[in-house]
């Protein structure tokens, strides 16, 4: 008998410490974005608006969670081939959040502006890191996500295109030079780069059905170093901009984000006094795209106090599925339509505190 309850014990605290693939994402919080905003250089307006910002929470399971949360609600158990790209590592998965959500941030600021009138230039600075496959030659030489490559074997290289243009006819076995602005991302997600560094790696084979949409690359690459690359751009914007998400990750604040900032940067409320909450990936140009765990985001806000959720319309049947009495669900496509759907609930129009680009 004393045996049998200890194998018992053995295998509740083994299943209590054994990892699974599996994640769970469970609704997180939702937090007004305003008193997260700080702005230098412009005039602002703090206005007593919500506009809320929703997260969730993703954890790894071990085998004792995977079996005992299936009781639970409002849970959404993913595989980690669900939540990377495939050939990508699952250690990458909070680096990239934060540098999904430092992307982000950069595109709520300029759609922000250039939804207020100002012009928002932009400059190529590197071929931005944002995954590293493995096994291949730039995982094993070191190369990490959000590093940027600005040379290659000499050569600047601006954007993606110009590092797939540098490497496309260069032969496995071949070694080559990098020099990459090296990121460092703490704790809390903040990301800071260094000077520019070198890096000799040695091209590996190319990756079955890699193919470039690049002026000027044809066919299949002849070899591969193993990274997912966009390009990145340096916005000259009129004043310093600062948006406290520490240990939030991901790109699903951007919308709300976006709405906060013209928000303080405007007369007027954009929101009419309603408590409004916000998911959706924003670009630079206003573009409202899709994101993940809209299901349990909608309980957060609901849980908040929210009364109006904007979400991509692509998943408004998602938010509408998860939603109680009490919650409007509305379906945006682009920052202008979020700000007409505002209006048409109330909120003013915004009319910016700061005339655009000296106007």
């Amino acid at each position: 008998m004393l045996l049998g309850v200890a194998v018992v014990l053995g295998v509740a605290l083994g299943l209590r410490t054994w990892t699974v693939p599996y994640y769970a994402m469970t609704p997180g919080d939702a937090t007004s974005v305003g008193p997260l905003i700080g702005v230098k250089g412009l005039a602002t307006d703090h206005h007593r608006d919500k506009i809320l910002l929703t997260d969730v929470y993703l954890q790894q399971l071990t085998a004792w969670q995977w079996l005992t949360m299936h009781f639970q609600r409002h849970v959404e158990f993913l595989s980690a081939d669900q939540l990377v790209e495939p050939g990508v590592p699952s250690d990458e998965l909070g680096a990239q959040g934060f540098l999904e959500m430092d992307l982000s941030k950069q595109a709520a600021e300029v759609a922000a502006l250039r939804a207020l009138g100002w012009r928002i230039p932009g400059t190529a600075n590197g071929a931005l890191v944002e995954a590293v496959i493995a096994p291949s030659s730039a995982r094993r030489a070191g190369v990490r996500v959000a590093d940027r490559i600005v040379a290659v074997n000499g050569a600047a290289t601006p954007s993606s295109c110009a590092v797939v243009r540098a490497l496309h006819d260069v032969a496995p076995g071949t070694v080559v030079h990098l020099s990459l602005a090296r990121a460092h991302i703490d704790a809390k997600g903040t990301i800071t780069y260094s000077s520019p560094t070198p890096m000799r790696l040695t091209v590996g084979p190319p990756v079955p059905g890699g193919a470039f949409d690049c002026p000027g690359v044809h066919g299949p690459a002849k070899g591969d170093i193993g990274v997912v690359l966009e390009d990145s751009i340096n916005y000259a914007l009129p004043g310093t901009f600062s948006i406290d998400t520490n240990y939030i990750g991901g790109p699903s604040a951007g919308l709300a984000m976006t709405l906060s900032l013209i928000d303080q940067l405007s007369r007027g409320s954009l929101t009419g006094g309603t408590v409004v909450a916000a998911t959706g990936a924003i670009t630079p140009n206003g573009q409202v795209t899709d994101v993940g765990g809209v299901a349990e985001k909608t309980v957060a806000v609901q849980r908040a106090g929210a009364t109006v959720f904007l979400v991509p319309s692509v998943e408004v049947a998602t938010a509408r599925g998860a939603a109680q009495p009490g919650l409007r669900i509305m379906g945006v496509t682009t920052l202008g339509q979020a700000l007409g759907d505002l209006r048409r609930l109330g909120g003013a129009a915004p009319v910016p505190l700061t005339a655009p680009n000296g106007r």
